[in-house]
């Protein structure tokens, strides 16, 4: 790769909050080190030597800072927050309800990423996570709770091997043990094509999508949508292992 195609992979790996992060910290006079821990551990060593390559002078920060203001520019894209509700009876008020969290999955392009405690055969995402996983250039990845699954011993909880099989080709991950303990997965959302966040208190089950009371509230925000994808990538290996 050539210099003059560093500020162009840099666009491609930072979102616009990191960018800004990096050049206000940059731009205070911080060293590349510290400005850099904005960004997950994984990604340092590569921006680090990204935006060492679009100022190649020594102390030529300067530059840098452009580079980064012009990506948070590019990226500041307008956020907007719809909420989503299951309530017995119908009886929510304001925006759509849970059930429509299939449509979403069904209109997804590139990539899904979804994480949930709880999974059962009674949810329509049963149906449509296994559609778009087969869809070819859809990429599915999912994260589930090892003990929710795997310790219930229900028929409509599927485990996290039938899972993996069902979803397949997807990726399947479940949580492992850490210090001592299993770790929990109680991290409840939905990504679709890295721009789309639904960020919800519903499990993947029937009565979470049609008869509880459980609230969410969708997010078309790249930048957040990207930077919470990445966070759970970062956690695999130490958190989470895949289903081969």
């Amino acid at each position: 790769m050539s210099d003059a195609d560093a500020p162009r992979q840099l666009g491609r790996l930072l979102t616009g909050t990191e960018a800004k992060d990096i050049a206000d910290r940059l731009a205070d006079g911080d060293t590349l080190t510290t400005a850099l821990k904005v960004v997950a551990v994984g990604q340092r060593a590569e921006i680090r030597r990204l935006l060492e390559a679009v100022a190649r002078d020594a102390g030529a920060t300067y530059q840098q800072v452009l580079v980064l203001r012009a990506i948070e520019g590019a990226r500041a894209l307008p956020t907007t927050l719809s909420p989503l509700w299951t309530m017995p009876g119908h009886l929510a008020q304001s925006g759509p309800l849970t059930t429509s969290v299939t449509r979403l999955v069904d209109s997804a392009r590139h990539a899904i990423t979804c994480s949930t405690f709880n999974f059962q055969r009674s949810s329509a995402l049963w149906v449509s996570l296994r559609t778009a996983a087969q869809r070819d250039g859809v990429a599915v990845r999912v994260y589930m709770d090892t003990r929710a699954a795997d310790g219930s011993g229900q028929h409509w909880a599927p485990s996290t091997t039938e899972v993996a099989a069902h979803l397949a080709p997807a990726e399947v991950w479940r949580t492992k043990e850490f210090d001592g303990g299993y770790v929990r997965n109680h991290a409840k959302f939905l990504a679709i094509d890295h721009h789309l966040l639904l960020v919800t208190s519903a499990n993947f089950s029937w009565s979470a999508e049609n008869n509880n009371v459980e609230f969410g509230v969708l997010i078309d925000n790249p930048n957040l949508t990207e930077a919470v994808e990445r966070e759970l990538r970062e956690a695999e290996g130490a958190l989470y292992e895949q289903i081969s």
